[in-house]
């Protein structure tokens, strides 16, 4: 059987760092020899998704190496390499825990897995929500869900909001200027936006025109490694994971989430 790698005797799932990683490269190897003959090629990228008991995450993140990912792409390119699979030399590799598996993801259930494949052939789309929520600040609603279809999310003062030179945008995550919360005087009216990355499977966030030095600010505060990242373009975004707090202004807190919130 194809999902036996771990089998000797015993239904226990491996617990320790060897098998998990052992397991996991076989089951990318078995998924990747499905593209021999030049298919490959036209792998664009891999996500790997891990749901782990909170009490041996740190074990899992040291099977796929979390603080240096690029170790395990290199194992998976020996892979490639020793069974002639082609793969491009610019393809990308994301490791994601505690999200939900992508609904054309490919499940691996001795881990609690998934692999989502992309390829430049066709696109395998692959449906996302994620969930923002006003920690300080006043928003419109009580939280927000965003969606891989929704293109971009505007977030600024007001519904409608008159631009410097004159046209109108519309605000999607809403800080109105009637609020009496403090925090929202330094909420410009096109301050920044979301967009999700279909390359990256990921949301990003955008800091606008309002949202740049010299005017108001926009800085991520990682909740992985609890560094405070600046956004100092509008052309450059910043990718968001889970608990990630986005600051605006001056006090003006979303939190992001893969998770509805109640």
């Amino acid at each position: 059987m194809i999902f036996n790698l771990f089998k000797s005797g015993s239904e226990e799932k491996p617990t320790d760092v060897k098998s998990i990683r052992h397991g996991l490269l076989q089951f990318i190897k078995q998924e990747l020899q499905k593209a021999e003959g030049g298919e490959g090629a036209n792998i664009k990228g891999l996500s790997i998704y891990l749901n782990c008991d909170p009490a041996q995450r740190h074990v899992f993140e040291a099977a796929v190496y979390v603080d240096d990912q690029e170790k395990l792409q290199q194992e998976i390119q020996k892979i490639s390499d020793d069974y002639a699979l082609d793969l491009p030399t610019n393809w990308t590799l994301s490791i994601n825990f505690d999200e939900p598996f992508p609904a054309d993801s490919i499940p691996f259930d001795e881990l609690n897995a998934a692999l989502f494949v992309k390829t430049s052939k066709h696109f395998i789309k692959q449906h996302v929500k994620a969930y923002l929520k006003a920690l300080s600040g006043e928003t419109h609603r009580p939280s927000y869900s965003l969606d891989s279809d929704g293109g971009k999310y505007n977030i600024g003062r007001d519904e409608k909001a008159q631009s410097d030179e004159g046209y109108f945008r519309t605000n999607h995550i809403v800080f109105p200027s009637t609020s009496t919360n403090e925090s929202n005087k330094y909420i410009s009216r096109q301050h920044a936006h979301l967009e999700y990355n279909p390359d990256t499977l990921q949301f990003l966030i955008f800091a606008d025109d309002g949202g740049v030095p010299p005017r108001n600010k926009v800085k991520v505060l990682s909740a992985k490694t609890e560094e405070v990242i600046k956004l100092h373009s509008t052309h450059i975004g910043h990718e968001l994971s889970e608990g990630d707090q986005i600051i605006l202004g001056e006090s003006v807190v979303l939190e992001f989430s893969y998770k509805p919130y109640e």
